[in-house]
């Protein structure tokens, strides 16, 4: 009797404790019930295209060391960030060997005129006396003429003498003819060397007197400087990682590096990427709408400025089936003087509207070996069916092949299934980032 009434005890036990178990653990969904799904939607669908850039001056000019064949030290220079206007001096370099290479020029060319005004006055001086010599070479040969011409007063032997004196003198002419004419052509040609020499030597001190001058590096618009990485600081030593110094005064630099930048302050323009199914529904002056991170609270207008037609290069990291990237430029309507470069931005371009679509979310489109497809649910299981895809935007995308109202997964079936298969599907990324 006691044993009866011990069972039944625990019987009760049992029963009671199996009671509070049911009431207090809530049941286990079912399988089909834990898939989360959504339905086709048929209506109109707006191709609202978001994309996340970074600001950047419109116009960037790099300030470059002048070639003067040999190295140049910095003297003067505006630090990054300094703000300058338009004509001011960025860059100074040390001048003192240009400054003696025009000094040199300058006492050649002193020296090449200075021979020149001695040359032209000796010439005058050697014509003088050519003229004179001329002169008296003729009056020779006149007197020994008429010497000639009376010979018949004159014994045989005199006449004869005179008859050599003639023919003398007229040698005499000549041979001074020819030399007067020798001497004026050599020295029109040492003329013309002593000037073309003068000419060498001013053009040697332009060319220091520029090179002076190009020493002096300014704004060609009003800006913000930036410095450039020093190259050389390292003697040429380089490694992964290495973080080099900016440019300062002291430093020497080799004509032809870049040392600064001058970024252009009040036009500005957001440089973004869009998927590849985003760049179709963009068009040039398309209006849109830009949201400045460091300015919360401000929406800017601007415009689609540039389109690439040519995709971004995939790196060698980024897996195939991701969708390629295109390098748009959004301009401002109105510059803004609180603009910086550098600020990252979010924009928002107000598209076409597609009227009657059928649209899912972007989380119910899978991409299988290239195909694009759904999984439709079926009383409690899910059947996959290939869909055409016509639109997309950030959160929805537009296809065609289903009824509206259809019932379609959000998440791969087989992958809440059987977890170690996840990876057998993934959904469609969403333009610019993760779908929202």
């Amino acid at each position: 009797m006691k044993r009866r009434v011990t069972w039944a005890v625990v019987a009760l036990v049992v029963i009671a404790v199996g009671t509070a178990m049911a009431i207090a653990v809530p049941r286990l969904p079912d399988r089909g019930n834990a898939t989360p799904t959504a339905r086709v939607m048929k209506g109109a669908l707006k191709l609202t295209v978001h994309a996340t850039g970074e600001l950047r001056a419109g116009r960037t000019m790099t300030l470059v060391a002048p070639p003067v064949g040999g190295m140049l030290r910095i003297v003067n220079l505006v630090p990054t960030g300094g703000a300058v206007k338009s004509g001011d001096t960025v860059m100074e370099f040390d001048p003192a060997d240009q400054q003696y290479a025009l000094e040199q020029a300058r006492s050649e060319l002193e020296e090449a005129e200075q021979g020149i005004v001695k040359m032209k006055a000796d010439s005058t001086v050697q014509v003088a006396q050519d003229q004179v010599a001329l002169l008296t070479a003729r009056f020779d040969v006149r007197r020994a003429e008429l010497d000639v011409s009376g010979s018949e007063f004159y014994s045989a032997i005199d006449s004869q003498k005179h008859a050599l004196s003639l023919e003398e003198a007229k040698r005499r002419l000549a041979q001074l003819d020819e030399d007067v004419k020798s001497r004026s052509v050599t020295n029109q040609a040492s003329l013309a060397v002593s000037e073309e020499r003068r000419n060498k030597a001013r053009l040697a001190m332009q060319r220091a007197q520029q090179i002076i001058e190009s020493l002096v590096m300014r704004a060609p618009m009003d800006g913000v400087v930036s410095l450039k990485e020093n190259r050389d600081a390292s003697g040429g030593f380089f490694f992964f990682g290495m973080v080099l110094p900016e440019y300062r005064q002291g430093d020497s630099v080799w004509p032809g590096r870049p040392v600064a930048d001058v970024i252009e302050s009040g036009r500005m323009e957001v440089r973004a990427k869009v998927d590849e199914n985003d760049r179709a529904n963009l068009t040039t002056n398309q209006p849109a709408a830009i949201f400045v991170d460091t300015l919360p609270g401000s929406t800017f207008k601007g415009r689609v400025g540039t389109l690439s037609e040519l995709a971004n290069r995939a790196s060698f990291f980024e897996a195939s089936s991701i969708n390629r990237q295109f390098d748009v430029v959004f301009q401002f309507e109105q510059p803004d003087p609180r603009l910086k470069a550098g600020s990252s931005a979010r924009v928002v371009i107000e598209g076409k509207e597609v009227a009657d679509a059928l649209h899912v979310p972007r989380q119910a489109v899978f991409d299988k070996n290239g195909k694009n497809h759904v999984f439709v649910k079926v009383g409690d299981r899910f059947e996959q069916r290939e869909v055409k895809v016509i639109q997309r935007t950030e959160s929805r995308v537009a296809v065609s092949g289903l009824a509206a109202g259809t019932e379609v997964a959000l998440v791969d079936p087989s992958s809440t299934a059987r977890p170690s298969s996840a990876s057998s599907a993934s959904p469609m990324p969403a333009a610019g980032g993760p779908a929202r």
